[in-house]
């Protein structure tokens, strides 16, 4: 069987690994030079001229990655060397904050409710409660209920320094908009499943050598076809075959964002209207990444959670890497915007002066701000996303498509496992 996957992200490329692994005859066709998607490296410079490589935003895995972690050992990445894991942490600059001990599920999440700075015993204890209430239901609520109203009998404390960054991080949506569902299902795979399901697992590399550019050298190495810098301009039915570009092939696996693949998806001329209105009702939320340099920078940890200003205002970031601790340039951080609006200079002098407050470096310069407009989609209360499915023989892939997660990598990667399976006995 000849396959086109179309798009190199995440996704894409677990859909031609798998596809690749159950003897089809793969081509994959990419827009850009560098794979990856929206997790990428970025060719990038020091002010003097210097190489300086980047990522089109700072992502995290964590623990509960199993499908992401099990697809980067098939193609050859080494999870301990290419990833820092730490327990899960979200420590302010002052050292408030929920940091886990090692201990196995639910226990490290119990005592590290119990042992939160800067909590009172009213602030743990209304945590307690609802998390024993989640428990009881199964981690299920109303699909219209959003994670302000999931959360509404925690203390601001507890909404303050971990519901609302937890959930702004994991479904890149404001608490007050995204869907409570979703983030019970995040809760209950990552906080209170298996050991080590909450770890953090931060990049020790770029995103594109993280999985990407593995991926494709362990499919050129069985002779995968890889197109790079090729942009698919049509696709069209051939009988009951289907033509890329005037290509022939028996199935072909829209891996590229979701506006692009209902563009050519209305192409073909064929009926999928119910699933061209899902993709193209799908609104987006930006992330912005403000890459900064200090001589001296260097935090107490590799990542901090920061005091964010409620809509954005005058301290957008809601987290700060380290890029120094994690095989790069010392001195390097990295600020994270989720959920962000505003201009590039407006954030990264907003940005320059949240470090200066919160973390006291009155050094700082900004070295490049990028903005990824369409970074995820909005993770609503009661979304309908789209199926895998559109027509037979085409399908899709990607963080976007119908299914329990938020629009992480995990979820890309599992979209692009099922596609690549679909059908399959």
């Amino acid at each position: 069987m000849k396959v086109a996957v179309i798009g190199a992200g995440w996704a894409g490329c677990a859909a031609a690994v798998e596809a690749t692994r159950l003897g089809q005859q793969v081509t994959v066709f990419e827009a850009a030079r560098i794979p990856g998607g929206r997790a990428r490296r970025v060719d990038s410079q020091w002010p003097d001229g210097t190489a300086l490589a980047l990522d089109n935003g700072q992502h995290i895995l964590i623990g509960a990655y199993s499908e992401t972690l099990r697809l980067m050992a098939d193609v050859g990445m080494v999870a301990d060397t290419a990833l820092l894991r730490l327990p899960l942490t979200l420590r302010f600059p002052d050292g408030t904050g929920l940091a886990f001990p090692r201990l196995p599920a639910p226990l490290d999440a119990l005592a590290g409710m119990v042992r939160a700075r800067g909590w009172s015993w009213r602030d743990k204890l209304s945590l307690l409660r609802a998390a024993a209430g989640w428990q009881v239901s199964g981690f299920r609520c109303a699909p219209a209920l959003s994670v302000a109203q999931l959360c509404c009998t925690l203390s601001p404390t507890v909404k303050a320094t971990l519901i609302e960054p937890l959930c702004v991080a994991a479904l890149n949506t404001p608490a007050e908009r995204a869907s409570g569902q979703v983030f019970l299902r995040v809760l209950r795979d990552s906080l209170f499943s298996h050991a080590g399901g909450s770890n953090l697992l931060l990049p020790r590399t770029d995103l594109s050598a993280l999985l990407p550019d593995a991926a494709l050298a362990w499919l050129a190495q069985r002779g995968a076809t890889l197109r790079l810098g090729a942009r698919v301009l049509a696709l069209a039915p051939a009988g009951e075959r289907w033509q890329v570009d005037g290509e022939n092939f028996d199935r072909v696996i829209l891996a590229c964002p979701p506006l692009d693949a209902a563009r050519l998806a209305e192409g073909t001329g064929l009926p999928c209207v119910p699933w061209l209105a899902q993709a193209r009702a799908l609104q987006f939320e930006a992330i912005t990444t403000v890459y900064a340099f200090s001589p001296t920078a260097r935090l107490a940890q590799p990542m901090l959670a920061l005091r964010a200003s409620a809509s954005g205002g005058e301290a957008p970031a809601q987290f700060v890497f380290d890029r120094g601790q994690l095989g790069g340039p010392a001195g390097l951080l990295a600020f994270v915007v989720s959920a962000s609006n505003g201009d590039n200079a407006a954030l990264s002098r907003q940005v320059l002066q949240q470090g200066a407050q919160q973390l006291g470096l009155t050094q700082l310069r900004a070295v490049q701000t990028i903005v990824e407009k369409r970074a995820t989609f909005a993770c609503l209360p009661g979304l309908q996303r789209p199926a895998a499915q559109l027509l037979p023989g085409l399908l899709a892939c990607g963080d976007y498509i119908a299914g329990p997660y938020p629009a992480t990598l995990e979820g890309a990667v599992r979209s692009g496992l099922a596609a690549a399976a679909h059908g399959q006995t």
